[in-house]
């Protein structure tokens, strides 16, 4: 496939619903502004939330089929956990956000943005239904708001990887993070 001289990404067939630029393709990529001896701590902080309301999905579906309380109560703790490293990853990626104009630029960012809030406004909500009593809230809209927000951090996920691999935010690199 000849991609040198063509006015697109080096990717076959990319859908026109993504954003590429050629440049980003050949720019050596913004640091993130939040990083530690170089390393981004949003994509560190992410995997605690994600692992934990992922697991608060499987947990109440074991609930559902078993009716064991052990595993509502277990939901409930794995959604309270969710929340808090939800909000410390969210600090860490709304920094790098507001400081970083190519990230406000793409649709990739504002979309990774809008579906995280949504996530966590749903834990929140997920987290007060089940606060005096998590057993009986688990059915039905306990485990209807984690599947929702199983899904919401699965397609954020996407655009987070776009974010990180199409336009080479927050890797290692001295490009402009305000171009292209």
């Amino acid at each position: 496939m000849d991609t040198q001289e063509r006015n697109s990404t080096p990717y076959p067939n990319i859908p026109a619903f993504l954003e590429s630029d050629d440049r980003e393709f050949r720019d050596p990529g913004v640091p993130s502004t939040v990083a530690v001896a170089g390393h981004p701590i949003h994509p560190i902080l992410v995997q605690f939330p994600i692992a934990f309301l992922v697991g608060a999905l499987l947990t109440d579906a074991v609930f559902w089929f078993t009716d064991d309380s052990f595993w509502a109560r277990g939901s409930f703790w794995l959604i309270a956990a969710g929340l808090v490293g939800g909000v410390a990853a969210a600090l860490t990626g709304l920094m790098d956000f507001l400081r970083i104009g190519r990230v406000r630029k793409r649709t990739a960012g504002w979309a990774h943005l809008i579906l995280n809030v949504s996530a966590l406004v749903l834990t929140i909500i997920n987290l007060v239904l089940r606060w005096n009593n998590p057993i009986s809230a688990v059915l039905p809209w306990g485990l209807v708001i984690s599947v929702l927000v199983a899904t919401l951090l699965g397609i954020s996920g996407w655009y987070g990887g776009e974010l990180i691999y199409r336009h080479k935010i927050s890797v290692i690199g001295n490009g402009n993070p305000n171009q292209p």
